[in-house]
């Protein structure tokens, strides 16, 4: 698609225009895409700002980072918010700071969720392992159990004994699913950490 008929379908009112429009713009410079991008960030289609924002990911700039922000923590929408932290992982550990801010401030389980992810990816286990204890502690089962089940990506990491004590404090839950996931992550750990 040439870049008039992109400008002219990111005006369009149907979004699934607005949408072809984004993903034609994977082609171009990042002088001519960011720009564009950038002015879809507060589009009234949770879509088209949720491919906002995993196409700013794609351009390692300041504009694109502080828009992933944006996203990440104002945006109404679980989805955006949590497509904007997987492309400001993309950034590097530049972002792990930002993201367990996210997950003190958003308890949305898809969030925390592909927030945990980023982080086991890239490799911040302090961040991961801070991450892990807030998720434990939310109401949410799946999420606890996701949280319990992430702690195993610590294993042989600096916070190796801090995720052994944490599961270990777990080991005699009342929920028998969150025992299950405990035992599950422990078998991640030597047998000298566990014991």
């Amino acid at each position: 698609m040439d870049l008039e008929a992109i400008v002219g379908n990111l005006r369009h009112p149907d979004f699934q225009y607005r949408l072809k429009a984004i993903n034609s713009l994977q082609g171009y410079p990042t002088e001519v895409a960011l720009p564009l991008l950038l002015n879809q960030v507060n589009d009234e289609e949770f879509l088209v700002r949720s491919f906002v924002a995993r196409e700013l990911g794609k351009y390692q700039t300041p504009e694109s980072f502080a828009a992933l922000l944006q996203l990440m923590k104002l945006d109404q929408t679980p989805n955006v918010r949590a497509e904007a932290a997987n492309s400001l992982s993309l950034f590097g550990k530049v972002s792990a700071s930002h993201l367990l801010l996210a997950v003190h401030t958003d308890d949305h389980w898809l969030v925390s969720a592909s927030i945990l992810a980023a982080l086991i990816e890239l490799e911040c286990w302090d961040e991961l392992f801070d991450c892990c204890k807030i998720i434990i502690n939310r109401d949410d089962q799946i999420l606890r159990e996701t949280g319990i089940g992430s702690l195993a990506a610590l294993a042989q990491s600096p916070r190796d004994k801090d995720a052994l004590a944490l599961l270990n404090s777990l080991k005699d839950d009342d929920n028998a699913r969150i025992r299950a996931r405990v035992k599950e992550a422990l078998a991640y750990f030597s047998d000298e950490s566990s014991s």
